[in-house]
């Protein structure tokens, strides 16, 4: 069983299905609203559970009536919390979505997820020692972000920064990543160049090996050769949120096998991720995956 460590966000997301997405300035009826528990490291960490790892998360939650049914959902999934503050005098995060045509809008209230700091990554040391794979993205303090890099690189364990929301970071953080797994527009960002740019190109110039997703495309990955692709798998999508947090849960989980293998197994689990509603709702087992492989 791999030993997976998620320091990120949790939200509660505030979904809305629509037919189509309004226009600026234009009221439209939905079809129908729910309540989905959510945040990239979340959805990262649930996802590592269901495909069988060990997980623990480092994060933050509010002391409100969403930051217990987080919590509780959390625990619900097997995920170890004991590194999770409860911010007494904060809201926890959230996340308001519009779901149409098969795609995501989405604005996120970091609230408590902005209470992360670097000391308590430092107070799960310990914990991050212990890790196979350790998995941390940009919906928390960028100084957090800089503190998991660091510490995780110090201890020897392969880091996994997923850089969304996507900003342009220093060098020297990059270097300390194991992986960067951003799609093409967030290296760009990433990198400080221009969207445009050749994605093979962007992959090359990163100072730490890439594993870009592209959706349907699949993925492109690159660990000192050439760019090797990854084809996607076919699936009929229902709802493509979570989609890259299953991606990256996956890749932590099977790293252990090998780059190469691990893609493929990142790859089908996002696609199967998305036939189902709600980030975590379509988020697969491990038998699952391996039935779908």
């Amino acid at each position: 069983m791999a030993r997976v460590v998620v320091v990120g966000s949790i939200n509660m997301d505030l979904v809305t299905l629509a037919s189509r997405f309004a226009k600026p300035g234009e009221t439209i009826l939905g079809e129908r609203f729910l309540t989905v528990h959510g945040g990239k490291g979340a959805n990262q960490a649930v996802a590592a559970a269901r495909l069988g790892a060990e997980v623990a998360l480092v994060g933050a939650v509010g002391d409100d009536a969403f930051g217990a049914q987080l919590h509780e959902g959390l625990v619900r999934e097997g995920v170890s919390l004991d590194h999770v503050a409860r911010i007494a005098d904060c809201g926890s995060g959230t996340a308001s979505i519009t779901v149409a045509e098969g795609e995501n809008h989405i604005i996120v209230v970091p609230a408590a997820n902005a209470r992360v700091t670097p000391a308590q990554i430092e107070g799960a040391q310990s914990t991050l020692a212990s890790a196979d794979a350790i998995l941390v993205q940009m919906e928390i303090p960028l100084e957090s972000v800089e503190a998991t890099l660091r510490l995780g690189h110090k201890l020897g364990k392969p880091v996994i920064l997923n850089p969304a929301p996507a900003q342009k970071l220093p060098t020297e953080w990059l270097k300390l990543a194991r992986y960067l797994t951003p799609n093409q527009h967030e290296l760009a960002i990433l990198l400080g160049a221009d969207s445009d740019e050749d994605f093979v190109a962007l992959m090359q110039r990163a100072p730490a090996p890439v594993v870009l997703t592209r959706g349907g495309d699949g993925a492109w990955f690159r660990d000192g050769g050439e760019p090797q692709h990854q084809p996607g798998f076919k699936v009929d999508a229902v709802d493509t949120t979570g989609a890259g947090d299953t991606f990256n849960a996956a890749l932590a989980v099977f790293l252990h096998e090998g780059i190469a293998p691990a893609v493929r197994k990142a790859c089908a689990a996002a696609a199967l991720s998305v036939t189902k509603l709600g980030a975590q709702g379509g988020m697969p087992t491990r038998a699952e995956l391996e039935a779908f492989l």
